[in-house]
């Protein structure tokens, strides 16, 4: 059993819940963010369903071998929200969970008690402290980067979601040897959320954008010149949207839709993927729908993407791949200022087992 101690964690200290706590959980857990990804936490949430927790969750999880904390401030003992570590696994790892009010948001908080928990369980002894975060809880995954762990991979249908059934995880995890320094992104946020130049706007896809990137990747033209050229399955193109923020966090790849800027139509999809760090390498690839083709839109876009990356990352090359045919990639990637570099014989898998050239492009730094 675990000692139910007070772990002081800067301006806000872990403490055992009081029933005082109760009216403060009720209004935090009715929160949509918490009740979408906590599937478990009732729906509406009532002061009942509070002092449930408090006098029958919270001691069963310290006997079961786990430990419950309330997140406090340090100075008026408010409640903040609620964190704990699951009961030791066969491996001897344990796993945090927790939840913060709405109240208590965007100031570190929850990494500031994801750090001191962990920390607290190596000194029990505790070798491997894990965390669990859905693929589209962009917001947890951080706090588990911020406070030193590491991202380990996809957990597939790893945790319950509230309409039935499960959905796919981020997996992270810190040893007791981890130096627990904060995991940075290669990709920082764009400013504001999204880049313009007032005639096209790029922004991280999201699910809302599945159905019309699903009508680009069906147009017969986007799909000739497609890797590999075969029209995604709609699951397939939902997933890509919900993964992308996912992606972004981790430095892996940047998946964004190109808008029109004066109506906020969907016209296109951009990415930045096959980042190499070592190398200060990554790929520019693109599509757009053919109702908005003739208008520069896509020059623009790889023109936002290339300025913001190597103005924000220490990205040195950007190169593209185009198939010696797609003259109006060529085009795009001309006025973009990007350069023909080389020709890579039967690269790119083509209809029916065929194979094309590549023909590749790059732009530097500067």
């Amino acid at each position: 059993m675990f000692p139910r101690d007070v772990i002081p964690a800067g301006p806000i200290v872990l403490r055992e819940h009081l029933k005082t706590d109760a009216e403060a959980i009720a209004r935090g857990c009715a929160d949509p963010e918490i009740v979408k990804f906590i599937p478990t936490v009732p729906v509406p949430y009532t002061l009942d369903d509070a002092l449930t927790f408090l006098t029958e969750v919270a001691p069963a999880d310290w006997g079961q071998g786990g430990a419950s904390f309330a997140v406090a401030d340090a100075a008026t003992g408010e409640w903040l929200g609620n964190i704990g570590l699951k009961p030791l696994n066969v491996r001897g790892a344990g796993e945090i969970g927790y939840l913060m009010a709405p109240w208590a948001r965007g100031r570190g908080l929850a990494s500031m008690a994801a750090r001191a928990l962990a920390e607290w369980a190596f000194a029990q002894g505790v070798h491997r402290v894990e965390l669990v975060a859905d693929v589209s809880n962009v917001p947890s995954q951080r706090v588990a980067m911020a406070a030193g762990f590491r991202r380990e991979g996809i957990q597939r249908g790893a945790v319950p979601v509230r309409e039935g059934g499960h959905g796919d995880a981020v997996g992270f995890a810190r040893l007791a040897h981890d130096s627990g320094e904060p995991q940075r992104s290669f990709l920082p946020d764009l400013p504001g959320g999204s880049l313009s130049d007032g005639v096209v706007r790029l922004a991280p896809l999201t699910p809302a954008d599945a159905d019309p990137y699903q009508e680009m990747m069906s147009d017969p033209e986007v799909l000739m010149y497609s890797v590999p050229p075969e029209v995604p399955d709609p699951e397939e193109t939902l997933r890509r949207c919900r993964y992308t923020g996912m992606w972004w966090s981790s430095g892996e790849r940047a998946e964004l839709s190109v808008t029109d800027a004066a109506t906020g139509e969907f016209a296109g999809h951009i990415q930045l993927m096959n980042i190499v760090p070592p190398l200060g390498q990554a790929m520019v690839g693109y599509s757009l729908l053919h109702r908005f083709r003739g208008r520069g839109f896509m020059t623009r876009a790889v023109n936002l993407l290339a300025q913001w990356a190597f103005a924000n990352t220490p990205l040195h090359r950007l190169v593209a791949g185009t198939d010696p045919a797609n003259t109006l990639s060529h085009r795009v990637l001309e006025r973009a200022g990007f350069a023909r570099e080389a020709l890579i014989k039967s690269l790119l898998p083509g209809a029916g087992g065929t194979r094309s050239d590549d023909l590749q492009w790059v732009r530097f730094r500067g």
